[in-house]
């Protein structure tokens, strides 16, 4: 319980010095800090309690001392060392000097890899209505992960009703979603992933059509010619590189891809993808980057499809939650290892 005024110690993570390559648990470090919990008069300021916050591969893009993400958008502005490092969870108001938040609201929106956040103006902020749901489902499925995965897959790719869909990293936090949306529209879809164990849940658990272990391929081109013998129509990419080749060599006419995210290349730098443009041209292939913040305008149709279709049961959230401020930097490196399933989160306090 902690009161207006009081003084406690805030726990957060910041980097040492910028990385440049795969993270390191010396990379990072665990600070600690008095934090007053009042907020002097005249100020907006509202300083929230965290409760859980989303581990999200694109952050180490964040933390490199160069890359073309960092003027892209304020989501991926550059982190130095030692500051706060920014990212999406729920947590709850202890102090507020802003009209729009009250002592014990339950808010979404940018908070810290931290114990508390002091979030300047409230921005980037908004009162949760839960829905009846656990509050981590609101990091996951009902947030940028879900909304990522739906508008990914609605708005860039446009699918019709039995299209053959392939998506990279398809036990991740967005690519499971991808495929059961896909599933649940009425298309045929095939998922990759990094072992037995995740292939197993792709097609016993989520109901995807088949899916593969990449690591045991040898070549990708090949290995998607046998999954499609009649093509693909849509990729969702969130890897990158070899994969996005071979996707694209097994496209057909007028096959989309959206490409989420580039996991491959966040850790090395080499790993540039080199796809045939004369199949693009030919075939006629829309590959389209996009970020969650261009999907805003379908907002209100994922979540009113999302909530149904888990009143209904007939979408599985996977999600994997680790406990404590301290556990941020291995859950994030964990990211790059493969070794979540599902939605990354770490609970940070007891809601």
């Amino acid at each position: 319980m902690v009161s207006k005024g009081m003084e406690v110690i805030n726990r957060y993570v910041t980097i040492k010095a910028h990385i440049d390559g795969e993270p390191q648990d010396s990379d990072f470090e665990l600070k600690v800090a008095a934090l007053c919990l009042r907020v002097e008069p005249g100020s907006d300021d509202v300083i929230v309690k965290n409760l859980h916050v989303s581990i999200d591969p694109y952050q180490l893009n964040r933390m490199k001392s160069c890359s073309s993400s960092h003027k892209a958008i304020n989501f991926a502005a550059a982190i130095s060392p030692g500051m706060d490092i920014d990212a999406y969870g729920v947590g709850r108001v202890v102090v507020s000097g802003n009209q729009e938040f009250e002592e014990g609201d339950v808010v979404v929106g940018l908070i810290s890899w931290g114990e508390y956040s002091v979030v300047k103006g409230g921005n980037m902020l908004r009162k949760l209505d839960t829905m009846g749901f656990p509050l981590s489902y609101h990091v996951g499925i009902l947030g940028f992960s879900g909304l990522t995965a739906h508008g990914g897959l609605f708005q860039i790719c446009k699918p019709i009703k039995g299209e053959k869909v392939f998506v990279s990293a398809a036990s991740g936090s967005v690519g499971n979603l991808v495929g059961q949306y896909a599933k649940l529209f009425g298309c045929y879809v095939v998922g990759s992933a990094g072992s037995k164990q995740k292939v197993n849940l792709l097609k016993e658990k989520l109901g995807f059509d088949d899916a593969f272990n990449y690591k045991e391929e040898t070549d990708l081109k090949s290995t998607l010619k046998t999954y499609f013998p009649d093509g693909i129509d849509i990729y969702f990419d969130n890897v990158g590189s070899e994969m996005l080749e071979a996707a694209v060599a097994n496209m057909n006419p007028f096959g989309r891809v959206a490409v989420c995210g580039a996991i491959s290349q966040y850790t090395d730098n080499g790993k540039r993808a080199a796809p045939d443009m004369l199949d693009i041209v030919y075939k006629r292939i829309r590959i389209q980057g996009f970020l969650a913040a261009d999907l805003m305008n379908g907002y209100a149709d994922f979540i009113s499809m999302t909530r149904d279709y888990l009143n209904d049961g007939k979408i599985h959230v996977i999600e994997d939650i680790s406990q404590g401020v301290e556990r941020i930097p291995s859950a994030f490196m964990g990211l790059f290892r493969g070794d979540n399933v599902g939605k990354k989160i770490v609970k940070i306090a007891d809601d």
